[in-house]
């Protein structure tokens, strides 16, 4: 468990060092760059697709993890959006509040005890 704590925190650090030059350099307008892509059809395009499938499969999972409550709803909006930026913590979070047990991180209070 250790070292999948040490992973998250070094893709949280990564993440946003490389999300911080990125804005500064090309400006914070991510979305019709983003969006743009998709529609040209090019190989960025179908990364971003990718992408996007994996952000819906984020958000849909920790929704789901929280029973799909009010506050699981909107945190799973987070997801989506937020991406490894909120998914990293989230999981080192839940690490930690649940000592490592996976059956706990994976399923919430779904896990058998």
């Amino acid at each position: 468990m250790k070292q999948f704590q040490i992973l998250l925190c070094i893709m949280i650090i990564g993440i946003l060092a490389y999300t911080g030059v990125v804005g500064f350099n090309h400006g914070w307008n991510l979305l019709p760059i983003f969006f743009g892509d998709i529609i040209a059809m090019n190989w960025q395009g179908q990364f971003n697709f990718d992408f996007t499938c994996f952000l819906i499969l984020s958000g849909l999972w920790v929704a789901w993890r929280n029973q799909f409550s009010p506050t699981g709803i909107a945190i799973g909006m987070v997801a989506f959006f937020g991406g490894i930026m909120f998914l990293a913590p989230y999981l080192l979070y839940t690490s930690f509040k649940n000592n490592g047990n996976m059956q706990k991180i994976f399923f919430g209070s779904r896990a058998k005890s």
